[in-house]
């Protein structure tokens, strides 16, 4: 039996988990060896009973040089003593350091997937050069780039990143059997409501991902929220997620009492996969003003949830949303103009239930993760072809479907 050892690295475990889990399962049914590694936390348990190994490696998200030698050194150690045939690494931080562990370590495939590249317009100019230098750096490494999404495509090429013949489209994608509207009855959201304390007859406006200020247009979100509780005191704001520690534009709960609405606001944390679903059954409309993006996975899962989504007009949201269609875009940092997006799909029902019919064919027919899953083993197998080296055996066959990623 050949044995194709694969390792899949980010910064911290719980993108291995929460983003990766059911991509990594999918390849070991494929016969791959597949290991994660990253910065040791909460979610290794979760990885391991998931049945995929994890080796812990401290790593920094943050720009921290000596941390990040030491890094280096400790992937280096790592992948050379584990003698990877594959390295696939995630994010920008640990596509930096990974690959250029795996090409000291003489990996023989380097492939590194863009979630969305850091470097965006709205980026003073020497900073969006530094960045973009620390791409080509990473690009240099690779021999496979995969994009989440085509205009980052674009980027790399126009940017000098990396030839358009290293560079494939990838897309993003969920697991839709454990986001599906169907499943979860309207008896189920009710109770969710009720212990949200959020009235039966209440609109819920909702938000799901880190409470980042500009990264995530946070701010943004409650300054909408102030306006909209103006004018609609029956709407709630439910906000799932944490702090994003450690980053520059991290806020707290708290900052709600500064705009007024903190009685409006009910704040619930980071919750597994398998407690999103309720979550979304009970919005009337997902709100992510982002400043950059990958293909979000929160406005995926709102979609095949039946949720319409309010997005900023920029890379990656503008994959995720077809104007009017699942949704509406407006421009990144104009509140007036997320209020009144808001406010549209609130106010106009038949707007709101054509846009909920419409999200779900969209996921059905557009974010099936399997989809992803098939692209990123069709691109192992031409590259270990390519290079004269065997392809895995299978060790069972695989399922139709997998099982959903539990937390």
């Amino acid at each position: 039996m050949n044995t194709v050892k694969i390792a899949h690295v980010t910064t911290i475990d719980a993108s291995l988990h929460s983003l990766l889990l059911n991509q990594m399962q999918s390849l070991q049914a494929a016969g791959y060896d597949v290991a994660g590694i990253s910065a040791a936390g909460a979610a290794v348990p979760l990885i391991e009973a998931g049945g995929v190994r994890h080796l812990a490696v401290p790593m920094s998200r943050n720009l921290s040089p000596l941390a990040d030698l030491v890094s280096l050194w400790r992937l280096y150690r790592t992948m050379r003593r584990e003698r990877f045939t594959i390295v696939h690494t995630h994010t920008p931080k640990a596509g930096l350091l990974g690959q250029l562990a795996a090409r000291l370590a003489g990996v023989p495939v380097v492939v590194n997937t863009i979630h969305g590249f850091y470097f965006h317009e709205h980026m003073r100019p020497l900073a969006r050069r530094f960045y973009i230098f620390m791409e080509r750096i990473a690009a240099f490494c690779s021999d496979l780039i995969l994009s989440q999404n085509a205009e980052d495509m674009e980027t790399a090429v126009r940017e000098g990143i990396c030839r358009r013949e290293k560079i494939a489209l990838l897309g993003n994608g969920i697991d839709l059997s454990g986001f599906n509207a169907d499943a979860v009855s309207a008896d189920d959201a009710l109770r969710c409501r009720e212990k949200l304390h959020i009235p039966a007859d209440a609109p819920v406006v909702g938000f799901v991902g880190r409470l980042a200020a500009r990264r995530k247009g946070f701010l943004d979100f409650l300054a909408a929220a102030k306006r909209i509780a103006a004018l609609r005191p029956d709407v709630r704001f439910l906000i799932a997620g944490d702090t994003d520690h450690g980053k520059p534009d991290a806020v707290e709960p708290s900052v709600a009492e500064d705009y007024g609405i903190a009685d409006r606001c009910v704040f619930v944390g980071q919750l597994p996969n398998t407690a999103l679903p309720r979550l979304y059954k009970v919005m009337s409309v997902l709100v992510l003003p982002s400043l950059f993006e990958g293909v979000p996975r929160v406005v995926m899962e709102a979609s095949a949830m039946g949720v319409p989504s309010v997005v900023s007009d920029v890379k990656g949201n503008r994959e995720a949303v077809d104007q009017d269609g699942n949704g509406l875009r407006v421009p990144f940092g104009e509140v007036p103009a997320l209020t009144a997006a808001i406010l549209r799909i609130l106010t106009e029902r038949d707007t709101a239930q054509r846009m909920s019919i419409e999200a779900v064919r969209i996921a059905a027919g557009r974010f099936d993760e399997r989809l992803v899953f098939e692209k990123v083993k069709q691109e192992y197998a031409r590259l270990l072809l390519a290079k004269g080296l065997p392809l895995p055996t299978p060790r069972t066959k695989e399922k139709e479907e997998l099982q959903p990623c539990t937390a």
